[in-house]
């Protein structure tokens, strides 16, 4: 289009040259062709829009939205024609508390209330994209700006309104997975309405209030402290199971000795140790006594 423009602009200049003095009537002629060359080359560009993959294109006629679209490739249109092209593929768009990570520089992240009236900051990452059929009721209600008019604020007014069903704590831990799956469908329906299909919603981060982290981290502690003192009576009960199968044991095995050991018994291993020492290679005095037992003496440093 602009090329078109500054076609005619030389194109007239060059008739004005023709009209005006016999020494610029020269200027005319070369002026109206360069004029037309510039035309055409406006004409062509103007006619050929290459959509590129990915993408779809989306006419304007004088700041009328045509209904129909254009997808990947060349196409030839009406040079009057504008094409605003417009991306068909996977966007994301994050909302976070750290700097320079999410779509908005500083704090992004999302403060909600819980069913407890603890304040809870999620971040959160929304994937979308938009449906091409619906591409020029977007740029004609909307326009090119979606993410922050759309997907932006109708993702933080969903989030904050049924995060008041939740506790803190539960939707830290048990019910997050069930906290996203509800608004994923809450959002999913707002998002056809609009023309954009929302692929999936990511609870990147859900941070607690440092007086409810505190407790937790307080309960966890008693827990494990807890744990830890059942292992030592487990311990210590083990222990005393033994010593008490022990005692049982040499109380029967001394009860066994006892039954087991007569007056006869007795003679009998006395007569076997001192035939043992009569065998003995070393000079021996065998004092027998009236008693039993006899008294025996080395006779070596006799």
């Amino acid at each position: 289009m602009l090329f078109i423009i500054i076609g005619f602009i030389i194109f007239f200049i060059g008739l004005g040259f023709n009209r005006g003095e016999p020494n610029l009537r020269r200027f005319g002629g070369p002026a109206r062709l360069i004029g037309l060359i510039i035309i055409l080359i406006g004409v062509l560009t103007s006619c050929i829009v290459q959509i590129d993959a990915g993408q779809i294109g989306v006419k304007k006629l004088f700041g009328q939205v045509q209904n129909d679209v254009l997808t990947s490739g060349l196409h030839f249109i009406n040079p009057l024609m504008e094409v605003e092209k417009m991306d068909v593929k996977t966007m994301n768009y994050t909302m976070s508390g750290i700097h320079d990570e999410g779509q908005k520089a500083g704090d992004d992240a999302i403060r909600v209330l819980t069913s407890d009236g603890l304040e809870v900051t999620i971040d959160l990452t929304v994937l979308y994209k938009v449906l091409p059929s619906e591409a020029p009721r977007i740029i004609r209600e909307t326009g090119l700006d979606y993410s922050d008019k759309i997907v932006r604020p109708l993702t933080r007014t969903k989030i904050r309104d049924n995060a008041v069903y939740y506790e803190a704590v539960a939707l830290f831990s048990s019910k997050r997975d069930e906290f996203q799956h509800r608004i994923f469908k809450s959002i999913e329906e707002d998002f056809k309405k609009r023309g954009l299909i929302l692929e999936q919603l990511l609870v990147r981060n859900i941070t607690l209030p440092q007086s409810v982290k505190t407790s937790i981290e307080q309960k966890i502690s008693a827990e494990q402290d807890a744990q830890k003192m059942q292992f030592v009576l487990q311990k210590e009960r083990q222990e005393a199971d033994r010593k008490r199968v022990e005692a049982q044991g040499i109380a029967d095995y001394q009860r066994i000795i006892n039954q087991g050991l007569t007056d006869k018994q007795l003679q009998y291993e006395t007569i076997k140790a001192q035939l043992e020492i009569a065998k003995s290679p070393n000079a021996k005095i065998i004092i027998m006594g009236r008693g039993n037992t006899p008294v025996i003496l080395d006779g070596k440093n006799q």
